[in-house]
């Protein structure tokens, strides 16, 4: 009767939708227990199953557990269903099978649920457990129990389990890493096998079933006898001081342990436990049969409190021992000075490393505990470094000022550690540090600026000077070039002058100098290291060029330039007065200075006694009035010299010729200006002509001694000058004006009818209808001695 409820609760909380129902049913329910009407649940027509052929298709193998009644579409169990052995462990249990109607094809999905009843008890693997337990075990001693297993899902598995009453033991449970829990057996009291030898216990195993079902399992516990009774010291720590210098073999102190036990089971064995390090074994030495402990070697460096463990263990079958701690002091004595280790060092450091660079990390340690190991370092204080704490007893060596490896190249840096012991105890350390080099210093003269003089002529390849300029850094950045700055002279580079050897910083002349070219110039010397960037400096020279006598002087008017082998020709009246103007000899000398300081002699004249020669003027004159006996033509040398060593000389030769007042030498005048007269008509660019040019008679007095005749080589054919003499001193001339310009022969040249200028730097000097003696003639200047004839208007 409580199956067949069951299933009709379950089918009422069924529903079915879409083609799908699903019912449930307990587990073991009986043939032909009702499960539900699929007909009615899936809205189909009852009475047309048989027709359309309903039936169930799946379940699986094995048997039919559900049986489908055609004529009324009602479910039904057709085997008990025993959901362990479909199912095993799984969490749910669920049959899946699929309705299915022809005419036409439908399908429709059922699925059973088994639902899980409590019908297996919990069973243990044995029957019978067996323990062995030493009655010297201490309460709260635990031994793992077998668990019991029940097939039943959810609570109708294994809940609980009991233990039957005794006063040793108890039950306790455990949980596993997985959830699952296990019992354990606990010892509440210990065990005395002399009054009960053994204990029997029985275990059960409860489910959550209701009524719940339950398993048992015998537990037998047989008591060992052993012995019960450990060593027990008389303390639990000892405590001993020793000095830090004790030689091997002091003792230190003396450990006692008790053993109630008799016979060989209260003998006890002292030992130091596998819990005091290998090293305090080694350290102390302890008596195994009367505890006493010993110092068994040296015990420098080590630190207090030492932790040793003694073991005091009877000599029964089941040894028992008791533990105690030996803690000894080692009162520290100041042995040891501070220990210096250099852990890096960054040497070579550059010289331009900034402020705070690290240099060496030193480790500073003192084995001396307290007072006796604190350690203070010193460095020397003109060094630019110091000294900064890390950790621990780490040190970071830093550069506190700038280093310059021009000045200090290498540093022997002296640390001190001592401690603060009593006494005292010091180390000291030296580190070696050198200082590398970057380039940070210029190549540098010793002066900024020098004068040299040379003369000219000097022979092109010849060493002029020398230049040195010196830089402390080492290697390629001390490594000094020399060049010259390149700069234009006068239209042409300094390299087409002068040259430089790049190493030696020699300045050689690549061509000779010209002082009436170039008197002096300014250029920069340059010094440059090889370091990477390079750093220069520069050099200013000043070149004066030096004149030497090297040009002799030229005579510019009246030009030396004679047709035929004739010579300058001047005419004077024939009966001319004393002291009366030749001509006046105009040289130039291009030197400069005393060089170009010229001095006019008279150094021949066929009568020496009629002509003079003004020594700074250079003016021909008469030195006495001519005489009607003096011969017609004379011959006159000046001389013409500087002031330079050696002075070059330059003779003059003048032919003065001496004309009477005649008819003759009238007529032949005449006809000459006529001849040049003819010649000068055809030309349209003349602006005068014949006797236009002529000058008014009102200023024939001007012009009364200007008797002279320029030498052709000045002019241009057509261009010649007859000047008369005594009434006859008109000049003539066949054009309006003449131009000098900057030539390199000093030619006179035509340039028009202009008014006179002075233009500097290649300009022309006009003047209208004149004639011109070029005193002297400069690059950029023109001095001119003018002698005129006016040009006659009309």
């Amino acid at each position: 009767m409580r199956l067949y409820l069951l299933a009709c609760c379950c089918l009422v909380s069924s529903c079915g939708a879409q083609g799908q129902v699903e019912y449930a049913i307990a587990e073991e329910t009986p043939r032909g227990a009702p499960v539900g009407n699929v007909a009615r649940d899936l809205g189909l027509e009852a009475s047309a199953l048989p027709s359309r052929r309903g039936r169930l298709v799946g379940g699986g193998p094995g048997p039919a557990y559900f049986l489908l009644e055609a004529s009324s579409g009602a479910l039904a169990v057709g085997e008990p269903v025993d959901r362990e052995a479909i199912c095993a462990l799984q969490p749910a249990c669920a049959l899946s099978y699929e309705l299915v109607l022809e005419n036409p094809l439908e399908l429709h999905k059922l699925r059973v649920r088994v639902l899980d009843v409590n019908d297996h008890a919990p069973r243990f693997p044995l029957p019978e457990y067996h323990f062995r337990v030493a009655e010297f075990l201490a309460a709260g001693a635990r031994f793992a129990l077998p668990s019991a297993h029940d097939p039943d899902e959810g609570p109708h598995g294994v809940q609980s389990y009991a233990l039957s009453p005794d006063p040793h033991f108890g039950l306790a449970m455990q949980t596993r890493g997985d959830g699952s829990s296990y019992p354990e057996l606990v010892l509440e009291r210990p065990l005395d096998r002399e009054r009960q030898a053994t204990h029997r216990l029985a275990l059960t195993a409860l489910d959550g079933g209701s009524p719940a079902r339950s398993g048992s399992a015998q537990v037998l516990v047989t008591v060992l006898d052993t012995n019960d009774n450990a060593p027990v010291f008389e303390h639990s720590v000892y405590r001993a001081s020793v000095p830090e210098d004790a030689p091997p073999g002091t003792p230190v102190t003396r450990l006692r342990a008790t053993d109630p036990d008799e016979g060989a089971n209260g003998e006890v064995r002292y030992a130091f436990s596998n819990s005091t390090p290998a090293e305090l074994r080694r350290l102390f030495l302890l008596d195994p049969q009367s505890g006493e402990v010993r110092l068994g070697g040296p015990l420098d460096g080590q630190a207090p409190p030492l932790e040793l463990f003694v073991e005091a263990r009877d000599r029964g079958l089941f040894g028992l021992s008791g533990l105690a701690k030996l803690l000894v002091d080692v009162s520290d004595v100041n042995n040891h000075a501070p220990e210096i280790v250099v852990t890096s060092l960054s040497s070579p450091v550059p010289e331009d490393a900034p402020l705070g660079t690290v240099i060496a990390l030193l480790s500073i340690t003192d084995r001396d505990p307290g007072e006796n190991g604190r350690v203070i370092c010193q460095l020397p204080t003109q060094l630019p470094f110091q000294l900064k704490s890390s950790f621990d007893s780490y040190y970071s060596l830093v550069t506190s000022g700038l280093l310059d490896r021009e000045r200090v190249a290498e540093y022997n840096i002296t640390l001190t550690a001592s401690d603060l012991g009593s006494p005292p105890m010091a180390s000291r350390r030296t580190l070696r540090l050198q200082v590398a080099d970057v380039n940070d210093n210029p190549p540098r003269f010793l002066t900024q600026r020098r004068q040299v003089e040379v003369a000219e002529n000097n022979p092109p390849g010849a060493s002029l000077f020398h230049v040195s300029a010196s830089d402390p850094d080492l290697g390629e950045n001390g490594r000094v070039s020399y060049l010259l700055r390149d700069i234009d002279i006068q239209g042409s580079a300094l390299s087409s002058y002068l040259a430089i050897d790049a190493e030696a910083g020699t300045v050689f002349a690549k061509a000779a100098f010209d002082f009436e070219r170039l008197q002096s110039f300014h250029f920069q010397v340059e010094a440059q290291d090889h370091g990477s960037p390079a750093l220069a400096a520069a050099f200013l020279v000043s070149i004066t060029v030096l004149d030497q006598n090297d040009n002799a002087p030229v005579i510019l008017y009246p030009a030396a330039a004679p047709r035929n082998g004739s010579v300058a020709v001047e005419i004077v009246p024939r009966l001319a007065d004393a002291d009366y103007l030749v001509t006046k000899v105009v040289a130039h000398d291009p030197d400069s200075g005393q060089n170009a300081w010229l001095s006019y002699h008279l150094l021949q004249a066929s009568d020496a006694s009629l002509f003079r020669v003004s020594p700074d003027a250079g003016e021909v004159r008469t030195a006495r009035a001519l005489r009607s006996s003096d011969a017609l033509k004379h011959k006159v040398v000046v001389l013409v010299t500087d002031r330079g060593e050696p002075p070059p000389r330059l003779n003059f030769y003048l032919i003065v010729s001496l004309g009477c007042l005649s008819c003759v030498f009238l007529g032949f005048l005449l006809v000459l200006l006529a001849l040049r007269l003819l010649h000068a008509r055809p030309g349209p660019a003349r602006p005068c002509s014949g006797c236009s040019c002529c000058c008014p008679g009102d200023e024939y007095e001007k012009y009364r001694y200007n008797v002279r005749m320029l030498p052709g080589s000045h002019f241009t054919p057509e261009m010649v000058e007859i000047a008369g003499m005594g009434k006859l001193t008109h000049t003539y001339l066949y054009r309006a004006a003449l131009g000098v310009g900057p030539s390199s022969n000093n030619n006179l040249v035509p340039n028009g009818d202009a008014a006179g200028n002075l233009a500097k730097g290649g300009g022309l000097l006009q003047v209208p209808a004149s004639c011109i003696q070029v005193q002297k003639v400069k690059s950029d200047h023109f001095n001119a001695i003018l002698v005129v004839s006016r040009r006659r208007k009309g």
